[in-house]
């Protein structure tokens, strides 16, 4: 280890002076209580630490019920060859059983599946890593000649090829798994107690392209899954194969009538 490494992981000893500046640290600490606080706000002195050399920190309990848990933190400190301490920072900070706000998380990373509601606008990331450029190429055509570039446009568009951007094989694998993983896949108790699965289904609509070899569209008015994207061992209790039993076409044989109408007696006797 080298004589700069080892003095960075040296402990650093602790200077008397500012160890001994309690007094000058709770004066301090309750000078700034005192502002946005009534009372004693101070408490009983919790210790100190050496933060650095000629830099220790005092702390002190806080007494305000509305800051449980919380404590005052005072940081004073000496010049090199000066006699006196000097408060250099005081701020009011949380123990682990302090009552705080949750931890920010960035509005990225908030966003959950479903969460677009009607008129709210959700913009797609510059490098989603779901989508490609579509062979429009956006705005970023291979070619920098405008009527060229008009022209192809023109016949993409004609061919239904005009979008800016399509699903990347990642995006594909992507909804792949969460289809698979969801109400629409086959782990669910639907599809366990199913007479049939979607694949052998007439009311299954294959899907077009490599998502059709594991999932399709429910077609079934009936079913909970109409409309909905199913995977090919999906199921439900509207299978086609399942078909209500057809009445017998043949008369039923004559019930016997055991009472003679010849006799004078009567049902109500």
């Amino acid at each position: 280890m080298s004589v700069a490494a080892a003095e960075r992981t040296r402990t650093p000893k602790a200077d008397p002076a500012c160890v001994g500046a309690v007094d000058l640290a709770r004066a301090a600490a309750e000078e700034v209580a005192d502002a946005p606080m009534s009372g004693d706000a101070l408490g009983e002195y919790l210790g100190h630490r050496v933060e650095g050399e000629r830099l220790v920190t005092h702390r002190f309990a806080t007494t305000d019920r509305a800051y449980q848990g919380w404590h005052w933190s005072v940081t004073v400190a000496r010049a090199s060859r000066a006699k006196d301490v000097t408060v250099n920072e005081i701020v009011l900070l949380p123990g682990d059983e302090a009552l705080r706000a949750p931890a920010w998380v960035p509005w990225a990373e908030r966003v959950e599946a479903g969460d677009i509601a009607p008129g709210v606008q959700f913009p797609t990331p510059a490098e989603d890593p779901r989508l490609v450029p579509g062979y429009t190429a956006g705005e970023d055509a291979a070619d920098p000649d405008p009527a060229e570039r008009s022209q192809l446009r023109a016949v993409v568009a004609e061919l239904g090829l005009g979008r800016e951007r399509l699903l990347s094989p990642e995006g594909r694998d992507q909804a792949a798994e969460r289809w698979y993983a969801g109400d629409g896949g086959p782990d669910n108790q639907m599809t366990q107690q199913a007479p049939g699965n979607c694949v052998s289904c007439g009311y299954f609509l294959k899907l077009a392209g490599s998502l059709g070899t594991q999932f399709g569209v429910c077609a079934n008015v009936y079913s909970p899954s109409d409309g909905r994207v199913v995977s090919l061992d999906h199921g439900c209790g509207g299978h086609s194969d399942v078909v209500e039993e057809q009445p017998s076409q043949e008369a039923p044989a004559p019930v016997w009538d055991s009472v003679s109408w010849d006799s004078e007696a009567t049902l109500f006797e």
